[in-house]
């Protein structure tokens, strides 16, 4: 007797979010490159699963993603809200963006690959967090609390490029240089 429809779906779903927690702790660990065997093996389900689910690493790296883009989306305007300032608003928001990155063991690296399959990560961030971003400082050229010609593209893109870590540069390195960065946007006071 088969189970019913929404059995298998509940079950389905199950499967996949087990796969996806897994996928996201797995990367933390070993990075956006570590062998799906190992992914399957933390998520007690067979390679094949996971295939089925996610036919490209590039699928399965974006779908574990989103969620944390989204929610690093979200906190935007909720800090410029709660802020006292847009730049403290934009500086907490980056610290978030910052954190998102370096905890992604060679997501840098892979977005600037080249790897088609990982352009629809890269249009997901561009899409969503450009936005977000764009907002932040926008809000803070309006208050006069940053340089003016400072476009989000090039501040992210410089943020990103600062968050790729290696052997003899770590998060903590990544973190002291966008802070460094950040710093460096705000006007020159005058005379």
């Amino acid at each position: 007797m088969r189970e019913p429809v929404g059995v298998r779906q509940a079950q389905a779903q199950r499967t996949r979010s087990g796969v996806l927690a897994a996928a996201a702790a797995v990367f933390v660990e070993q990075g956006v490159q570590a062998p799906i065997r190992d992914i399957a093996e933390r998520a007690g389900v067979g390679i094949g699963t996971i295939y089925r689910n996610f036919p490209t690493r590039a699928d399965l790296v974006t779908a574990v993603y989103r969620h944390q883009i989204d929610t690093c989306v979200a906190l935007a305007p909720r800090l410029l809200a709660e802020s006292a300032s847009p730049f403290i608003a934009l500086t907490r928001w980056v610290d978030a963006f910052v954190e998102f990155l370096v905890t992604k063991h060679g997501l840098g690296a892979a977005l600037g690959s080249g790897d088609p399959g990982l352009e629809n990560l890269h249009t997901l961030m561009l899409d969503t967090l450009l936005p977000a971003g764009a907002m932040l400082l926008e809000a803070c050229d309006a208050a006069g609390e940053v340089r003016p010609g400072i476009t989000a593209y090039t501040l992210m893109r410089a943020i990103g490029n600062l968050c790729i870590t290696g052997p003899d540069y770590d998060q903590a390195d990544a973190r002291h240089m966008v802070a460094t960065l950040l710093a460096g946007t705000r006007p020159t006071p005058t005379a």
